[in-house]
């Protein structure tokens, strides 16, 4: 496919997901299956179009004047891909499947406006109602913070060091140009594609399937290490989910001790049984959704909770959900935090720690969240996230966002990760 016919599918899978408010991944599974014509590369570059325009949709809206599928393919061929209206034209002439060009009415608007004209939470590409949010977490610094989140994410993986070590996989995957993390001990990290370049497929490696290393964002695997598991404990991993951290905590723990692994959705859950297979791991028990955990009631060292939140910290990855997420939608995710909480202290031993995770950049779903419980439950106080960090990463490279060094954030503007909030509160005895 040349340009113009992939212009003119994303802006049909633009349309689909705003017509019918379905995620972008499952309308982007189907387009390809009907469109078997369309080779990897062509399914990349519409994927990359359609993620680039829906990151940045606001702003597009507002420079083009026109919110429709059309202007927003082509202000992202503008703004995000470095074409210009004459290079666009030389590439679409001829392509007869390329999209009708634009009204001039667009052309003007896009060749006058100033996005500085615009309202601040344009600016930042977040909807309305979450801009005091963002204010309230980041001072004078959110339109900075918001605009981090809606570029293109990188590809993370981390190495399971109970197989391999970080320069046996570089070297593994030399060809996709894996580099160490900057922060995270374990990690590589290959540069996010630009225009058309899709990421290479890693999990298609031997050096995948042999289990020397998972895809995981650096922030995530971050808060696995903070989360400070030492060999020989008793940790509970109460939201576990697809098993990410539950893998990295056996890795440090070094198989020895006993990492219980629980959700409550045991569709999420299904994936960990293939990736601990994989990954060689010996210390992990899964317990299913409907299990009894009354055993470990009061036994655990450690319980870790990596809370259903509203998904900001990952906006980069699913701007999607950005523009779906509602104050409904938010509300009843801090509900369930204040729940899941609850339930998870109860296995808590005296002088153990009880640690709170959120993929959220959002003050009430972490620092609130928080500091309430801990008002509210006199069994636990509240410890030093940000020592942890110093004896973990050192002064010398980025730092988390933190108001008192107790709890912290990172972010795409901050650490160049997704968005990770940590919180750590001790039991006492």
């Amino acid at each position: 496919m040349r340009l113009g016919g992939r212009m003119a599918a994303a802006m049909e899978v633009l349309e689909t997901i705003e017509r019918q408010k379905r995620p972008v991944a499952e309308v982007l599974k189907d387009w390809g299956a009907a469109h078997r014509f369309a080779g990897s590369g062509d399914r990349a570059a519409i994927g990359n179009l359609v993620y680039d325009a829906l990151r940045q949709k606001l702003s597009h809206a507002f420079l083009m004047d026109d919110d429709g599928p059309s202007a927003l393919v082509h202000a992202t061929l503008f703004r995000q891909w470095g074409l210009d209206a004459g290079q666009l034209a030389g590439q679409l002439c001829d392509d007869k499947f390329a999209p009708p060009d634009l009204p001039e009415a667009n052309h003007q608007a896009f060749r006058t406006r100033r996005l500085s004209d615009a309202a601040q939470h344009v600016q930042a590409d977040i909807p309305e109602w979450i801009e005091f949010a963002f204010e309230e977490n980041f001072g004078d610094d959110w339109i900075d913070e918001a605009r981090a989140l809606n570029q293109r994410p990188p590809l993370d993986l981390r190495v399971n060091t109970l197989k391999a070590d970080r320069p046996k996989v570089q070297k593994a995957l030399a060809r996709s140009g894996a580099a160490p993390t900057t922060i995270a001990n374990f990690g590589l990290r290959i540069a996010a594609g630009h225009g058309p370049a899709r990421l290479p497929n890693v999990t298609s490696e031997p050096a995948h399937a042999k289990g020397w290393f998972e895809v995981q964002d650096e922030g995530s695997q971050i808060v696995s290490e903070l989360i400070y598991a030492r060999a020989g404990e008793q940790i509970l991993d109460y939201c576990a989910g697809g098993g990410g951290k539950t893998l990295a905590l056996c890795a440090l723990m070094e198989n020895r001790g006993q990492v219980h692994a629980w959700d409550i959705d045991r569709t999420r859950l299904s994936p960990i049984f293939e990736r601990l297979k994989r990954a060689g791991t010996r210390n992990v028990q899964v317990h299913e959704a409907d299990a009894d955990l009354g055993s470990l009631i009061g036994r655990m060292d450690r319980v870790v909770v990596d809370a259903p939140c509203s998904g900001s910290g990952t906006w980069r990855r699913r701007p999607d959900t950005k523009w779906r997420l509602s104050p409904k939608n938010l509300e009843d995710r801090l509900t369930q935090q204040q729940e899941v909480l609850a339930s998870a202290a109860a296995y808590v031993r005296p002088r153990g720690f009880l640690v709170y995770i959120t993929c959220s950049v959002l003050p009430q779903e972490n620092e609130a969240q928080i500091y309430g419980f801990c008002e509210d439950d006199g069994d636990f106080e509240l410890v030093s996230a940000g020592e942890v960090w110093q004896d973990l990463f050192g002064a010398d490279k980025p730092q988390p966002w933190s108001a008192d060094m107790k709890t912290i954030t990172m972010t795409p503007a901050s650490t160049d990760t997704d968005g990770f909030f940590f919180a750590v509160m001790q039991r006492k005895g």
